[in-house]
């Protein structure tokens, strides 16, 4: 079981850690390529890549058997990896994290399935704790390594790694995973509403990336996605109630807790990622510390998380009422956020990083609890397409949340500020924004508990 976790855990840190390690390097590559004016796409493409075809992967596992979709998904990230290490310009290198990204799609979903079938409901959260410390390593070590690659090495070395990191998690797959039951069921795709699926995740993706960042929210080109993102919806959404056999089936979003679990995540865990995100602008900008100080800064954050989740997930299993711990420590993180906006201008960092530790606790115990619930609800025909849905849910909901932030922040102006040139007036005018930001964060935290909350409270301990 050791060789299990390990396989699988290095699948998801291909994952996790392809999303963290390239931000740093973007300079550099930006420069040894020649083309700063694309750059962004080298992230978009691969977000917009993975989240559109995870609930794709969901149901083709359900098909066809988790361990083929997913030896298929660590062979896509690989070759993606290799293409992107050998780009000789930002074009191609775009293309191949796309490439990337499509298998990426594949590995988290895919990875927590398997859990779901060789774990039993109970011991489940215990094992997903394990996987939480593999995306805190990701969290805090990609950025460094990242920046360590770019600076003193070379930046292809941030894809040549995934190189003997993906062979490790395929053959570790194909082996040790070749008992695991195919839990094959006889389903069709439903190739229009994958398309449909697909057309709308883009679009929404794209104009949540964009707007107010490369084009104005009112442009054209925004108005156009956003118009293209709602028609695609509205369409998949007719075509999920008269398909024959819809791509995500009607039972798995009518079921109370899978619904409500969803929705949790997703605004929990964007809250989560938005705070990583933006934070470094406050600690730079407002407290004058550096760009590695500001990476420090955040492991509070990242290490509250996973302690959280462990904690959280251990008592899964040893408790009836098992929505209290994260419902406790969401009203906490509500409170922790709130007095980070009203005490702003007088928190030391110490004060500010115990309070974005508390945010991150709140976070990390609702994590497991309504991972282990999606899949519970789910029917065993079904639970590939459960899982992955509720992962393409909390990727979506991090890349609103992730605008409606960067909307705040950015759009203030605030995206440049540098420490040393900042006045008086600039740290007050940023205090200011991150005060708005903190009330933001903190309402997304109480929906995040709303819906928690909302969801049925399942016996979890005569099941597995």
């Amino acid at each position: 079981m050791l060789q299990i976790m390990i396989g699988l855990g290095l699948a998801m840190l291909l994952s996790a850690l392809d999303q963290t390690i390239v931000a740093t390097a973007l300079p550099t590559i930006g420069q040894d390529l020649g083309d700063f004016a694309h750059l962004p796409w080298i992230v978009t493409a691969y977000l917009v890549a993975a989240t559109a075809l995870t609930p794709l992967y969901g149901k083709l596992a359900d098909i066809h058997g988790v361990r083929v979709m997913l030896l298929i998904g660590i062979s896509t990230f690989v070759l993606g990896s290799v293409a992107c290490a050998v780009s000789p310009n930002l074009t191609w290198l775009a293309i191949a994290r796309a490439v990337q990204g499509a298998g990426g799609g594949a590995l988290i979903a895919l990875a927590q399935t398997i859990i779901a079938d060789l774990v039993s409901v109970r011991e489940r959260g215990r094992a997903l704790t394990y996987f939480s410390v593999v995306f805190a390593g990701a969290s805090v070590g990609g950025p460094i390594l990242g920046g360590v690659f770019a600076e003193y090495l070379h930046w292809s070395l941030i894809f040549w790694i995934n190189l003997p990191l993906g062979l490790a998690a395929f053959f570790m797959t194909y082996f040790k995973l070749a008992r695991l039951p195919l839990r094959r069921h006889p389903h069709r795709v439903d190739v229009g509403g994958a398309a449909l699926l697909v057309i709308a995740s883009v679009a929404s993706l794209l104009a949540l990336s964009w707007g107010g960042v490369r084009y104005p929210w009112g442009s054209a080109p925004i108005l156009a996605m956003l118009a293209t993102a709602l028609a695609g919806w509205a369409i998949f959404a007719w075509r999920t109630k008269t398909a024959e056999e819809p791509l995500i089936p009607l039972a798995v979003l009518a079921d109370d807790v899978i619904r409500n679990a969803i929705l949790a995540g997703g605004f929990g865990l964007g809250t989560f990622v938005a705070l990583t995100m933006y934070m470094p602008i406050y600690f730079e900008g407002a407290l004058r510390l550096s760009a590695d100080q500001s990476g420090l800064a955040l492991i509070p954050l990242t290490v509250a998380t996973v302690t959280g989740a462990t904690i959280s997930g251990r008592l899964l299993g040893r408790v009836r009422h098992y929505k209290a711990a994260p419902l406790t420590a969401l009203v906490l993180a509500f409170v922790a956020l709130l007095a980070a906006r009203q005490f702003l201008a007088d928190l030391p960092l110490a004060a500010l990083d115990a309070l974005l530790a508390i945010v991150g606790l709140g976070v990390g115990a609702m994590l497991p609890v309504t991972t282990v619930c999606v899949q519970s609800a789910a029917p065993g025909h079904n639970l590939g397409t459960a899982t992955a849905v509720m992962q393409f849910s909390r990727q979506l909901g991090a890349a609103l949340i992730v605008a409606i932030m960067g909307a705040i922040v950015i759009g203030a102006g605030h995206g440049a500020l540098v420490a040393e040139a900042a006045t008086r007036a600039d740290v007050e005018a940023l205090r200011e924004t991150f005060r708005t930001a903190f009330l933001v964060g903190a309402m997304f935290i109480a929906l995040c508990f709303f819906f928690l909350a909302r969801m049925e409270e399942r016996n979890l301990h005569g099941e597995g």
